[in-house]
């Protein structure tokens, strides 16, 4: 939080409608394409963020009032929110802290409080389409109460609330893209077949624009969805073909919980696991419009988009995904390095066999089924940190840790020949202590770009540690 907002202003803003709005959230995917739309509108638009440098880049940068503060400072609001006519309030928590509802329910009521004092005409809010007779998850629960607080703070207020919003950098569309383009086939939760009704971003950002200029009489909420209503596993293959990709082959099952599908979806997509928590949760409810009273008061040119156009529009200029081609890059070389390291190895040999072994070394048999997941698990887990680091540009990161990866797999070849061919348990004892500050080094490394990948890194740098102290207690029996 900023102890005093700054706020700087474009010098050119005279040719404006009158109406000043305020959009809190501009960083965000929804809310940076909510600005530009407004200006092309006639408003004048002050954007709220806690770090101006969050919007460098932009290109409506230079045509907006950016103001810095926190939507919890009481103070920070009344100043963000003096003298303007409207507010779009997109911000909500997207974490897995277990403080996001109370900091969700204090930031709202601060921002509405804040914008009656002002005497702002009008908020306009995002939130998430639901049912009403079920129990809701947590983040969507929320994202519902926040709703209630705006439409209760005496400013007139429209609750807009949308299931999966289709376009490229909304987080649902981006889990359903690489769903769809990185596994030809997964297994997946019942509730794969409940019906949701999506809509595309421009609809939703036409909708939210012309939602600022509602009657001051009109303080509800809407529900808003595209023409289309289908189950997420008709979007998977909707998804499929407007693409040109092959349909992947979809089973569902009864037992894989929301927590444990957002791992999962956390280790095969870039979405991080804290984000995809809440994405998933939202899938366990049917998602469909009840009304669509807010297009009598707010006109979409050429009506709303459908599924499949909403599809190749957000596809159209997006990069190519390296998902596959990593994948063939780390599983080759963790295979290299597997091979080598089965040859070297000579469990039956008479010298290992004469060894002095400590009572707690685990039997045979466990070895090779403790090293096929770990290398699996290595080859995953590197190919989507790699993935991660061609979506963000990182070459540079890239590199480092390609190095890294191929050190620690040279370091894991090197212990079988140094133990099974050299013959030489404290050598070998030394090594493996070496590879396992490698194999945390790589874990920690993973955990910076997918904290889900760095903590399926580490069962790998734990058997190291453990396959160290063996090292060391073989190598002391037999001096």
């Amino acid at each position: 939080m900023t102890a005093e907002p700054d706020t700087t202003t474009d010098p050119d803003t005279s040719t404006g409608t009158g109406r000043t709005a305020l959009v809190t959230g501009a960083s965000g995917y929804i809310g940076g394409q909510v600005v530009p739309r407004l200006l092309d509108e006639g408003w004048t638009v002050r954007v709220l963020t806690r770090n101006r440098s969050s919007l460098d880049g932009r290109p409506w940068r230079g045509r907006v009032e950016v103001t810095e503060g926190d939507v919890s400072s009481a103070t920070d609001m009344r100043k963000a929110l003096s003298g303007v006519d409207a507010a779009w309030y997109l911000v909500h928590s997207m974490d897995d802290r277990p403080d996001f509802e109370e900091r969700d329910r204090d930031a709202a009521t601060t921002f509405s409080t804040a914008a009656r004092e002002e005497g702002v005409g009008r908020i306009v809010y995002l939130g998430g389409l639901h049912p009403h007779d079920e129990v809701l998850s947590p983040h969507l629960a929320s994202r519902v109460e926040v709703g209630r607080i705006l439409l209760d703070s005496g400013v007139p207020t429209a609750v807009l609330q949308a299931a999966v919003v289709l376009g490229d950098g909304s987080a649902s569309f981006d889990m359903l893209r690489y769903l769809t383009t990185r596994l030809p086939a997964m297994v997946a939760p019942k509730w794969l077949d409940n019906r949701i009704q999506p809509i595309a971003i421009d609809d939703v950002v036409t909708l939210l624009v012309g939602a600022g200029s509602l009657p001051a009489d009109v303080n509800r909420a809407f529900d808003i969805g595209g023409p289309d209503v289908l189950t997420y596993r008709e979007m998977i293959s909707r998804f499929a073909d407007a693409t040109g990709q092959r349909r992947p082959v979809v089973v569902t099952v009864p037992v894989l919980t929301p927590r444990l599908a957002s791992h999962w979806v956390g280790l095969v997509t870039p979405i991080s696991a804290g984000l995809a928590k809440p994405l998933v949760g939202s899938l366990v409810h049917e998602v469909v419009t009840k009304e669509r009273d807010i297009e009598r008061h707010v006109d979409v040119p050429g009506g709303l988009t459908d599924f499949d156009t909403a599809v190749r529009s957000a596809m159209g200029d997006v990069p190519p995904d390296t998902a596959w081609r990593n994948l063939a890059l780390t599983g080759a070389a963790v295979a290299a390095s597997a091979i080598a390291g089965s040859l070297a190895t000579r469990p039956d040999s008479r010298w290992y066999k004469a060894l002095d072994k400590p009572s707690w070394q685990p039997p045979p048999i466990a070895f090779p089924i403790v090293w096929t997941a770990l290398y699996a698990d290595i080859a995953a887990s590197s190919a989507t940190v790699l993935t991660e680091m061609d979506g963000a540009g990182d070459r540079a990161g890239r590199n480092a840790y390609l190095k890294a990866f191929g050190t620690n797999l040279a370091l894991n070849t090197a212990w079988s020949v140094v133990f099974w061919r050299v013959r030489r348990p404290w050598v070998a004892a030394a090594e493996a202590a070496v590879l396992t500050l490698s194999s945390a080094d790589l874990a920690r490394r993973a955990g910076g770009v997918n904290r889900t990948a760095g903590l399926a890194l580490s069962p790998y740098a734990v058997w190291c540690g453990f396959a160290t102290a063996l090292s060391a207690a073989i190598a002391r029996r037999n001096r």
